[in-house]
């Protein structure tokens, strides 16, 4: 009896040590948020317990932090180096529109604000960010939906507008994900190196994915639904405070569409007049408009288009675009342009930059049905700077006919406007 005391100490010390370490020490390093007090039920703002499985993690680190099945009402989720953030099927990360100047981490000062939109401008204040990371992963097939995000800022500064949002980062993975309603931009990378963009779905109100100024990206095996703005889109802002080119993509088995938002993901792929857009939405892949660094030695393959705009490469604010391969894209009820290409001279960017070039580009294997009539293929540059080195091959286009004489009229030069 008289050791008793000793071993109710003993006892009470090992379930305290127990609890501690429940809270805190990973399983094979794996972090689940519902240790750090996630709720996941859609009711209670979980972001604070998610930042604090990453920084947890980051703090030993690394590791994956892990959502289960649930839906996890969140304000901004700060990603951290060597951190993978996995959601499981069933896990859905939901943008709050709770009190957004509270949890929304909001736009910081940036090196300009000069030459490009405010959503490339401004970093942080999105769903989930990270800015100066490496070896980061968004991978699983649950679902981020920006249901509280905007899709622009002059709604409201305080609120988030973009889901993911990546800065000046390496060696980042983005696997198997779904997005939904995604507000500005579903994913903007900025300054990216070796980015692996694989399986996505998107379904979103304005751009799908935004790749600008990055190197070596690999974009495969997506379908991006974005009727009101660009499906997929390489950009060379001048964001990171100096010209830097996108270069080394490649973009291979995808498809971009513009059907009524939401009904891609729930299989209706319905196709409603809408009061801004009529029957001509965007979800296409282009390069600009931004177009500052350049777009240098990329190939897109096997790539499908349907009931959206055509292709668009454009250099009109000084932007060198060279070395472009494109092959085995086919084409389906296409709203404008099937094939655009724009040399101009907008020249958003700092004063004396020269006009840019494009040159060296070849278009080659091509199936293009049911193209609208009031716009062919547009293939210009402007007085005293021309399209160079184009190479088109074995493009095939069935245009839906109507076209009225007066449409035959000489298009006028608009070099500085907005393609």
């Amino acid at each position: 009896m008289k050791h008793k005391p000793v071993f109710l100490l003993t006892l009470l010390i090992t379930v305290v040590c127990t609890n501690v370490f429940s809270q805190t020490m990973p399983n094979n390093g794996v972090y689940n948020v519902k240790t750090f007090g996630a709720k996941g039920d859609g009711v209670n703002l979980d972001s604070k317990a998610i930042n604090k499985a990453i920084q947890t993690a980051a703090d030993a680190g690394g590791g994956t932090v892990y959502l289960p099945a649930g839906n996890y009402l969140s304000g901004s989720i700060r990603l951290k180096s060597n951190i993978t953030l996995y959601l499981d099927q069933g896990a859905t990360i939901i943008a709050t529109s709770e009190n957004p100047g509270e949890v929304y981490d909001q736009a910081e000062e940036t090196v300009n604000t000069t030459y490009q939109d405010y959503g490339h401008s401004h970093f942080h204040n999105s769903l989930i960010w990270g800015e100066n990371l490496h070896d980061v992963s968004i991978l699983g097939p649950g679902m981020i939906w920006g249901k509280g995000l905007i899709n622009d800022y002059k709604k409201d500064s305080k609120v988030a507008n973009k889901a993911l949002t990546l800065y000046k980062c390496r060696n980042v993975i983005i696997r198997d994900v779904t997005f939904l309603h995604a507000g500005w931009f579903a994913i903007l990378a900025t300054g990216v190196d070796n980015l692996t963009i694989d399986n996505l779905k998107m379904d979103t109100n304005r751009d799908g994915m935004d790749i600008d100024c990055c190197r070596n990206v690999r974009v495969s095996n997506c379908s991006v639904n974005s009727p009101y703005d660009d499906g997929i889109c390489l950009k060379s802002t001048f964001a990171l405070g100096f010209a830097r080119a996108t270069e080394n993509v490649t973009i291979t088995n995808c498809q971009v569409s513009g059907y009524d938002e939401g009904s891609f993901l729930d299989g209706s792929y319905k196709r409603t007049e809408n009061p801004h857009y009529g029957l001509h939405p965007t979800g296409r892949i282009k390069f600009g408009t931004e177009s500052n660094g350049g777009f240098k030695n990329i190939a897109i393959t096997n790539c499908v288009f349907d009931y959206c705009r055509g292709l668009a490469l454009e250099s009109v604010d000084g932007a060198l675009l060279e070395d472009v391969e494109i092959s085995n894209i086919t084409m389906r009820d296409i709203v404008n342009a099937p094939i655009f290409l724009r040399l101009g001279a907008r020249m958003r960017g700092p004063e004396g930059t020269p006009v840019g070039e494009i040159r060296r580009v070849s278009i080659s294997n091509v199936r293009i049905y049911n193209g609208d009539a009031e716009q062919a293929c547009i293939i210009t540059g402007i007085p005293g700077h021309a399209i160079k080195d184009l190479d088109l091959n074995n493009i095939r286009i069935y245009f839906k006919g109507g076209g009225k004489a007066q449409e035959a009229a000489k298009v006028p030069e608009l070099e500085k406007n907005y393609p």
